[in-house]
């Protein structure tokens, strides 16, 4: 079910997502924790962000695992990118219940959102340092050989 699409590995295609939504999420975390005003604004597409930042990755940590018994496993790759999913629904489940507290709280900010805001910030940098870090890996099986054995300038411009 998540090998290949239009004859694309999946994983090639939805990583795009993850890598480009999970940050977004993470960013828009920290922001409405910083500015709580934002939170009742903007916090509903912080919450769909990350919502779908983490089926992407869901989808990507199985997709991966399929294009990875066609090609072989990039150790390091699998090993950092498998925790993903489960840090960017962390992120998603903080960042949502700071959302809803954020806009039921009548008193400023109650001890329960200001314990939601801590966490969701904690979630956040790790959620973001390990989208970083997964990609970092990924992009290094996949061009890493490539770019140490060839040099700029190779092959004409059209």
């Amino acid at each position: 079910m998540f090998d290949t699409i239009g004859g694309l590995p999946i994983h090639a295609l939805v990583v795009h997502a993850v890598i480009v939504l999970l940050p977004l999420a993470c960013l828009g975390a920290i922001a409405i924790v910083v500015r709580p005003a934002w939170s009742r604004k903007h916090g509903v597409l912080v919450v769909a962000c990350a919502f779908i930042a983490t089926g992407s990755a869901a989808v990507a940590k199985e997709s991966g695992e399929k294009l990875a018994s066609r090609v072989g496993y990039p150790a390091d790759h699998a090993d950092i990118a498998k925790w993903t999913p489960v840090f960017a629904g962390l992120l998603l489940i903080s960042v949502a219940a700071l959302w809803w507290w954020d806009r039921t709280q009548t008193d400023g900010r109650a001890t329960l959102t200001k314990v939601a805001a801590v966490t969701t910030v904690v979630f956040a940098l790790v959620a973001l340092g390990w989208v970083i870090a997964a990609g970092h890996s990924g992009a290094t099986a996949v061009w890493g050989k490539t770019i140490q054995n060839t040099t700029p300038g190779t092959f004409p411009v059209p």
